[in-house]
Parts: structure tokens; sequence; C-alpha cells
């Protein structure tokens, strides 16, 4: 409407300058005398103006006659196809005009200027295959969807543009998350060129998230055939989608085929965490503890890892807590100053109720990299070592603020998962998932920490009642209830479970070691 209303403006401008220009040549004086042969014409300034206007047009309309007339003539020679060849040149010369036209304003963003130069273009030229993708982006740019596809489905009818037909209704199909027909037109396109990177990358990130595992997996076979990947990344990736066709098939036990699937994942990519913990339990299933504890120790070698110390606790179940320290030892030699080393052996440490190595084993990491895992079982230590209440309510209320530590991010999206999969939930990208710590960790409560000491009581002033009936009981009632909701509030995931009782010793607070092997350390409130 705009642009509209300026043309009519311009028209104006230029119609009244070329008034004023005319009344300024009638006013003007004096006169042009023109002899020719025994011809005498005067013109005055208005006149003279008029007829060098025509002469130009004169002129140019003499060149195009002259180009006829040469054309007619070679016509007349026997060359048949001369008056067609000059006006075909004519038409050329516009269509060509007018396509570049329509290039520039598709790299402008002008959509509805490059449709309607592409559609002159395609007056001129006759060329679908040309001018129909500049005519399918302009629409695009101009928000005309039903119009760009209808044009891309035009193209798709001719062999020559059949691939970016199929590849522009593939895209406009992903935009509208219609997955099924997204994948069809994939695999076409796929069809049509199988070495073209963005359909193979396309195609793969389809077959993922409809976890067609094998199809995915022949897709990246020919993606790194072609050498369009590196070979540690293609091996990796088809680790990947082992892994998740293995856990496709999972169910109460592992079967024959699970076991095989995550064995050959772990083989093609030993530090895949999952592939590794998956393996290990089929070798465990199948008797063959020294295969899992291999499978494990390479892959705690390459990072360790809650799940890895899960699965290494199951080779053997029915030892004690002091035989599992001494078992534990062959992973927790291997990167001791690693935190999550650290927090297994105090875990460890604390199921043997032998508290001072646990805190020795954790060192200042609850307070120089505080996370609620680690927090946790300083207030399970605090609690073992007897110590009162009100400090094991501070490193309570602690853990409640403190981030959640390592966790599986999304590296694209950077969304956190609480398991780990092939494809994000959020974006939907492959293979994006990481072991790391998010970039906001923090848990945002109102007010800060300020209102807590009100809930779970005050943590310095006000010391414990040692002989007090009722407020004793309340305390303690509301160490207990804090502890049990933060720590399930937490989830952590721990890696150590003992089956067998502990005695009790004297002096100390027992933690509720038996449901370790769920990864929660829950320090129970004791009445003495």
């Amino acid at each position: 409407m705009l642009w509209s209303l300026l043309k009519v403006v311009i028209f104006i401008a230029i119609v009244g300058l070329l008034a004023i220009g005319a009344g300024q040549l009638l006013n003007a004086d004096g006169s042009i005398r023109v002899a020719f042969a025994d011809m005498e014409i005067t013109l005055g300034p208005l006149g003279a103006a008029i007829a060098a206007v025509l002469a130009v047009l004169a002129v140019w309309l003499g060149l195009k006659l002259l180009g006829l007339l040469v054309a007619f003539i070679r016509f007349l020679s026997g060359d048949e196809t001369a008056l067609t060849r000059h006006f075909a040149r004519n038409r050329e010369k516009k269509g060509l005009k007018a396509l570049s036209d329509a290039m520039l304003a598709v790299a402008a963003g002008e959509g509805r200027e490059a449709q309607a130069k592409a559609e002159r273009a395609e007056h001129y030229l006759g060329r679908p295959d040309v001018t129909g993708l500049l005519l399918a982006q302009g629409a695009e740019i101009a928000g005309d969807k039903k119009k760009a596809e209808e044009v891309y489905k035009q193209l798709v009818q001719d062999e020559r543009t059949r691939f970016v037909g199929v590849r522009g209704l593939l895209k406009h199909q992903m935009e509208q998350d219609n997955t099924e027909t997204a994948l069809a037109l994939a695999k076409e396109a796929f069809a049509l060129k199988p070495k073209h990177g963005e359909t193979q990358d396309t195609l793969l990130k389809l077959q993922a998230a409809t976890k067609d595992w094998d199809g995915a997996r022949k897709t990246l076979a020919a993606k790194a055939k072609q050498g369009a990947l590196p070979r540690d990344v293609a091996k990796r990736r088809d680790a990947v989608l082992a892994l998740s066709g293995a856990r496709e098939l999972l169910d109460e036990s592992l079967t024959p085929e699970v076991r095989e699937g995550a064995i050959e994942a772990n083989r093609l990519s030993p530090d895949l965490i999952p592939a590794a913990v998956l393996a290990a339990r089929g070798y465990i299933k199948n008797n063959q503890e020294r295969y899992a504890t291999r499978v494990l120790k390479k892959a705690w070698e390459a990072q360790p890892h809650p799940d890895l110390a899960a699965a290494f606790a199951e080779i053997q179940p029915e030892e004690s807590a002091a035989q599992r320290v001494r078992r534990f030892t062959t992973l927790t030699r291997i990167h001791p100053d690693h935190p999550e080393t650290r927090m297994l052996l105090a875990e460890l440490h604390i199921a043997n109720e032998d508290f001072p190595a646990a805190r020795r084993a954790l060192g200042d990491l609850a307070t120089s990299h505080p996370t609620a895992r680690s927090v946790t079982i300083m207030a399970a230590v605090e609690r073992g070592e007897g110590s009162d209440d009100a400090i094991v309510r501070g490193w309570l209320t602690k853990a409640a603020t403190v981030p959640r530590g390592p966790q599986w991010v999304c590296e694209n999206c950077h969304t956190v998962h609480g398991e780990w999969a092939a494809v994000c939930d959020n974006c939907s990208a492959f293979d994006t998932l990481a072991w790391k710590e998010p970039k906001e960790g923090t848990v945002a409560m109102p007010a800060g920490t300020a209102m807590l000491p009100l809930i779970v009581g005050q943590l310095e002033s006000q010391p414990v009642a040692e002989e007090s009936t009722a407020p004793s009981e309340v305390a303690d009632d509301a160490v207990e209830v804090t502890a049990t909701e933060v720590t399930s509030a937490l989830e952590p995931t721990g890696p150590v479970s003992v089956e067998q009782p502990v005695e009790h010793k004297k002096g100390h607070q027992k933690p509720d070691a038996e449901n370790a092997a769920d990864g929660e350390i829950i320090v129970a409130a004791d009445n003495s």
C-alpha cells in the first residue's frame, strides 16, 4: 500500500516537472532555424525540444526496423528460422533480465517482487525448470506456503527438477511435523541422490526419530562409505544405533538378541556408557563376570559414571560391605581425584559404617564443588559420626539449593534428560546427549534460603535439647522428614547396594544403607 502511494506521488511529481519545463520553454525567447535543400523550418524552444525527442524515437525505431529487415532478407534467402531467431532473441533478453531481477529479489528477501519477476521470466523464457525454484522461494519468503507447495509439486513432474521438488516438499513436511510423510520423501530424495550430504543427514535424523534403527545404520554406512564422516564419529554413531536397537528389544530379562546388540555397541564404542552398562549386565546374566569387569573398567577409564559403578556392584550382589570396598579398588584407583570416584568411595565407606574414612574420601568436595549428591553424602557422614541435628539440617538445606551435578545434557539445545537416549526429546537431534553439568544448575527458591531455617529449625542459635520430651520429638521428626523429602526430591544415582544388614556401631547414627542400591542416601533420625 505504501509503495503504491509512493509511485503515485512520484508520477505526479514527474508530470508537474514536465509541465513546469514546458511553461519555461514557451516563455523563452529565441528560435532555431533548420535549412535543408530548398526547405527552411523555424522552431521555437518548445518545438525544438519536442523535435529532439521525436528524433531519438525515430532512430530507435529505425534500428529495430533495420534488424527486422535483415532477418526478413535472410528468410527470403532460404534461412527459414531467421525471423524466429530474431523474435526469440528479444524475448530471451527480456526473460534473462527478469530472471536476474528475480534472483536479486530473492537474495534481498523481497518475496512478492521475486514472484512477479519469476512469472515474467517464465512468460518470456518458457523454462519452468529455471524459474520454478525462484517462484517457490519467493512464495516461501512471502509466507505463501500453499503456492510454494504447488510449485514444488510441479517440479516433481519433471525429471530434471524432481530432486529439487522432493527436497522442497520434504522441508515443508518437516516444518509441519509430518514425520511419516517426511520420512517417505527423504527416502525418495536419497534414492535420487544418495551422495547428497544434507539428504543423508535428514534421512538419518528421521529414521532415528521413528526408531528405524536398522535403516538408520544403513544410511550411516552409506554416509561413512563416501568419507563424509570421520572414522571415529561414524563408529560411535553406529554404536549408538546398535545400542538403541538393543534397548528397543529390552524387557524384564536380557534376551540373547539384546545381549548381542549391547556387546556389538560396546565393541564399536567402548567409551559409550549406556552400551558398557548393558553389555556388562549381559555378561553378568551369562555368568561371565570377568568380561563384565573388563568392560566396566575400560568405560570407567574413559569417564567415571554412577551407572558404571551400579553395574559393577551387580557383579557380586551377595558380598559384604567390607568386601565391596576392597573389590571396588579396581575402579577407585582409576582417576582417584575425580569427583565421581571420591563420592563413590565415600558411599562405600558409609555402607561399611566407616564414617571417618568416608569423610577422608570425600575431602573438601562438598564445599569446593558442592552438588546435591556430594552435600547429601556429607549429611550422611555427619549423621553417622553423631553430629548435632543442626549440622545435619544445614547440609540438607544446602543440598536443596546447590546444582544437581553432572546430568545427561543435550549439546544442541541444552535440555536436561533423566536418562540417556539416542535422540533428544526436545530438539530431536541425534547423538547429542553428553554427561556433564548443565550451564544453569542452581535451584531458584523464593527469597533464597532465608525461609529454610524456619522450616527445619535454627542451624546454630538454638542447641538441641537433650532431655526434653515433646520438643525433642518434634525436632527429631523434623530432621527425619526433611532428610527424606530432600533425598527423594534429589534422587541421586548412587551405585552401592548392601543387601545384608550391618551391625549398628556404638556412638554412631546408622544411615539407611539398604536403600543405596537405588542411589539414595537417606539420613534416618535417631532419638538417642
